[in-house]
């Protein structure tokens, strides 16, 4: 289970290597993406605060990456933070999520990347609940939602 501590670690330190990379081009990726969802994963964007169609959805299934569908978090560790984004405690694999420090707004956060092909989710926090006390704080935008249903065909 990852804790604050790792969090810290892996933004300060280097992250863990990904199974694998997606890399494209900008237009590759406009191509791609809606306009929302290409600024907020490719331009470092933020949905604004109870607007997400996954903020309150709590269907059985994995939230996979926008950009190139990596299984990221999944519906057994999403929890109603009351925060306006969707809420997870920890990701499906240590190596899913790639940190990095951000400083912008004048203030010092943690955000939290695709580690398969750098898109930007949004940011993690110590406020969780226990066991692992995180809060990773994602945009709707940047995730899918693969149903349990889907999975297991």
């Amino acid at each position: 289970m990852l804790t604050w501590k790792n969090v810290i670690h892996f933004a300060v330190k280097g992250n863990l290597d990904p199974d694998f990379k997606v890399e494209k081009s900008d237009s590759e990726w406009k191509q791609l993406l809606t306009p929302e969802q290409y600024r907020i994963t490719r331009k470092k964007g933020t949905e604004p605060a109870h607007t997400g169609a996954l903020c309150s959805s709590f269907t059985d299934g994995d939230y996979n990456c926008v950009c190139c569908n990596t299984p990221l978090f999944n519906s057994d560790i999403k929890f109603k933070s009351n925060s306006g984004w969707p809420s997870f405690t920890q990701p499906i694999k240590e190596n899913a999520i790639k940190y990095v420090k951000d400083s912008s707004f004048g203030m010092v956060r943690v955000a939290v990347l695709c580690n398969t092909c750098n898109a930007h989710l949004g940011h993690i926090f110590p406020d969780g609940p226990e066991p692992s006390g995180l809060r990773y704080c994602v945009n709707s935008e940047a995730l899918q939602l693969q149903n349990r249903k889907e999975i297991q065909e």
